[in-house]
């Protein structure tokens, strides 16, 4: 071989050598609807800033809260199975039309409470993977909301308080157990929300204290009502080609930043409740943190069509993943 030749050959086979370690890198667009201030809003930030740490910049994921890449979950569930959406953190209630159980962790009074919630989460996360796989898709972690309950003009603590009260949900499960028990329920994806409530199309929200809080509702409501109806979870999935076009390496990345993200999720969740009943109550709202057990006994009675309509939707699996929570919690 000439020297000609050999230079030839030898910068055919560093361009080659470049051409695979730009492939290498990855830069992905991961949306949600929520927040930058909101608990799900940061545990996002802490899973991507962790991939970037442990990747050595391999891997940069940026962030589009509050729903600025214009899909809200149901769209951006749609986007991520078909590819046009890398990655994205999506309440999945709002889906459950596509996938019935993504309403189990919204089901009225299931699990209301951090404990009770995290059990759910680890007895039904093979059922939530399936689903993601049927879609296209790979689960990777999961990031809770504190416990939903009512941001009103006033407290909502008898079934009077909450007949004909127009009230947003954001899942067939709200809606059907608030129009039960009496209200004008309509079901509504995040981004509608402050817009309805500076119109007046709508009174009250169903939502958590940290939903409520990022959004500045108390420049609309005066009192957040702690029914504790339950404690939805949000779900960070990515689309499967593009999991699998990454290198083991790549995956053992995000994966060990997507179990950082979710154990830090969990553990600050506890603290968070309280950090928000302070900022709320430094805003002037009334916190009512207890309903009457009579009231709660009405609210349950009221869920309990809820559950029947899920099972029949979801069949055996749903009543499996109901019977290994309600044996784990009695563990």
């Amino acid at each position: 071989m000439t020297i000609q030749a050999k230079a030839i050959a030898f910068a055919a086979g560093f361009v080659a050598i470049a051409t695979s370690a730009v492939a290498q890198e990855v830069r992905w667009d991961m949306a949600t609807e929520y927040g930058e201030k909101t608990m799900l809003g940061q545990t996002q930030k802490a899973f991507s800033e962790k991939v970037e740490e442990l990747s050595g910049g391999e891997i940069s994921i940026t962030n589009h809260f509050g729903g600025s890449i214009g899909y809200g979950s149901l769209e951006q569930f749609d986007a991520v199975g078909d590819g046009l959406l890398p990655i994205a953190s999506t309440s999945v209630g709002q889906v459950a039309g596509i996938e019935p159980i993504f309403l189990l962790p919204s089901l009225p009074f299931l699990a209301a409470d951090t404990d009770a919630s995290h059990i759910l989460w680890e007895v039904a996360r093979p059922a939530y993977e399936a689903a993601f796989e049927r879609n296209n898709q790979v689960l990777l972690f999961g990031v809770p909301f504190t416990p939903a309950g009512i941001w009103a003009k006033k407290s909502v603590t008898s079934l009077e308080d909450i007949d004909n009260l127009t009230v947003r949900a954001w899942d067939a499960s709200g809606t059907r157990t608030l129009k039960e028990a009496g209200a004008n329920a309509v079901q509504l994806g995040w981004s509608d929300v402050v817009p309805q409530l500076a119109s007046g199309g709508i009174e009250a929200v169903l939502t958590s204290a940290d939903g409520g809080a990022s959004a500045n509702f108390w420049e609309f409501l005066d009192d957040f009502t702690a029914i504790n109806y339950s404690q939805s979870v949000n779900m960070i999935h990515v689309n499967r080609d593009e999991w699998e076009a990454l290198t083991d390496e790549q995956r053992g990345w995000i994966l060990a930043a997507a179990e950082y993200a979710e154990t830090t999720g969990w553990e600050q969740l506890r603290t968070r409740i309280d950090e928000l009943y302070t900022e709320m109550e430094g805003h002037g709202m009334t916190i009512t943190k207890e309903i009457s057990p009579e009231f709660a006994a009405e609210l349950r009675e009221a869920g309990e069509v809820v559950y029947a309509d899920w099972l029949k939707t979801v069949g055996a699996e749903g009543q499996e993943v109901l019977d290994a929570y309600a044996k784990a919690t009695a563990e």
